[in-house]
């Protein structure tokens, strides 16, 4: 099992240079969004609307797919929204429309403005308090517009898969290959007083390879995924170490049932973050449907363990100047010596639980979970060597996470692990346990740090967990 990704280098196919937001594939200029903000406002206090925001926005970009040496699709892909929420006191109602005609854009205020109008009274619905408001909007590299044609993009992709077949002659075949580039942007503002907008890109290359024959096949896949396309990962790396993760799953096998310590790999180890953030979210706090209830000033993990939250993270995939609902973001420790020291929370769940707005509408940004415990030689060799005997998680299947309990059982496979070394490849597996005594249960977290989203984390050794095997 190959211990760290592929290193970062750039990808044959050169990005474009950034350059101003009309000349970058988009077919609407910043200006021309503000004007249909700023008239679905007006429009919106003619009719009587006691406040309103709005948000115009557009997306673009192109999807190419290959498999076994072929070009198998070939998808662009543009769409383009005005979406309007009208509020009459404290009823509250909203309308969408892609069509940015005059006439289409009063008919779906007004649409908003009737469904308003026949909406229960909220008391905590409502626009941001003028306190929290962003006024001003750093700059945070966001947009890296890729100049790739089809052609270009289907070369990397075949290079990628080609690079994953030519490993060994034991990957047999391939679920195929993608790249993706892919970019938008939008303004939005509200009547009390929130101006702003940005334009972002995402994009990636990734392949799925398949390694054995008959029913000792096994697939694993691997991808790249930045900003700025010169960050990828050269695509013959992306398609080499998916094959390796292929090879290394072969001649799996099923184990007795057990209890023993389990080592998430680092994406795996983000899902663990996101199930803590979603337990602290505001949503599910005033529904009281979360095992961490009342969590705040509480731990929720050991002592060593720290979460931090910074949306300024130049071309961060997390980065946000402001939320969803226009509010200043901030950068703050979400998670302090293993206690809960801040929700993520939007104007309204905030108001529901007698709060503050946290800047979360919309979600976390760039969340870092990190281990006062963790050295710079804690690579995955080293964690293994924690671990010792136990279970190497590498994939997890099926949804079975209960946030009002914390209950947790997901299909697994991964490595048995013996005298912290791989043993042999593991699968048709379920591990089980509860998300509280699992995040109280991390034992260590690994130097082999792993972006997966907006999530920034180690491979994560948890104390013990249940394994159901044969």
């Amino acid at each position: 099992m190959p211990d760290k990704t592929p290193n970062h280098a750039a990808p044959s196919a050169a990005p474009s240079a950034v350059r101003p937001v009309p000349e970058s594939g988009f077919s609407y200029a910043r200006g021309f969004f503000e004007e249909l903000v700023d008239s679905a406002l007006a429009h919106a206090k003619k009719i009587g609307a006691t406040d309103a925001a709005a948000e115009a926005s557009e997306g673009c970009g192109l999807s190419v797919s290959v498999r076994k040496g072929e070009l198998e699709n070939v998808e662009r892909n543009r769409d383009k929204s005005l979406g309007i929420t009208v509020y009459v006191g404290k009823k509250r109602g909203n309308a969408a429309t892609s069509d940015f005609s005059g006439a289409a854009i009063a008919q779906t205020v007004q649409a908003a403005f009737d469904i308003a109008r026949f909406t229960a009274d909220d008391e905590t619905s409502g626009l941001p308090d003028e306190r929290d408001i962003a006024r001003e909007h750093r700059e945070l590299d966001l947009f890296h517009p890729w100049a790739i044609d089809s052609e270009g993009a289907a070369q990397l992709a075949l290079q990628c898969e080609a690079a994953a077949l030519e490993t060994s002659r034991l990957i047999t075949n391939s679920e195929g290959a993608g790249v993706s580039a892919q970019q938008s942007h939008f303004f939005s503002a509200h009547t009390q007083g929130f101006r702003g907008g940005y334009a972002s890109s995402r994009h990636s290359i990734s392949v799925a390879p398949i390694a054995g024959k008959g029913n000792q096949m096994q697939r694993d896949a691997w991808y790249s995924s930045m900003r700025d396309a010169s960050e990828l990962s050269r695509p013959e790396a992306v398609g080499r170490y998916a094959a390796e993760r292929a090879l290394a799953r072969l001649k799996g096998r099923k184990i007795p049932t057990t209890q023993c310590p389990v080592l998430f790999e680092s994406p795996l180890a983000a899902g663990l973050l996101g199930g803590f953030v979603q337990a602290v979210s505001g949503g599910a706090l005033y529904r009281k449907s979360t095992f961490l209830l009342d969590s705040l000033g509480k731990p929720a993990f050991p002592a060593h363990i720290d979460v931090s939250e910074d949306p300024f993270v130049r071309k961060g995939k997390g980065s946000a100047p402001f939320d969803e609902e226009g509010v200043k973001t901030s950068a703050r420790q979400v998670v302090e010596a293993g206690r809960v020291q801040g929700y993520f929370l939007s104007t309204y769940s905030a108001r529901k639980l007698g709060m503050r707005t946290t800047g979360n509408a919309g979600g976390s940004h760039n969340l870092v979970l990190t281990s006062r415990r963790t050295r710079a030689g804690d690579d995955l060799d080293a964690m293994l060597r924690k671990l010792g005997r136990g279970l190497f998680v590498t994939e997890l299947m099926g949804q079975g996470v209960n946030y009002v309990t914390g209950d947790y059982s997901r299909g697994a496979s991964g490595f048995w692990v013996e005298n912290g070394r791989i043993a042999f490849p593991v699968e048709e597996i379920t591990i089980a346990g509860n998300l509280k005594t699992m995040l109280m249960g991390i034992e260590a977290v690994g130097s082999d740090t792993y972006t997966y989203g907006s999530k920034t984390v180690g491979s994560m050794l948890v104390n013990r967990m249940k394994v159901a095997g044969s």
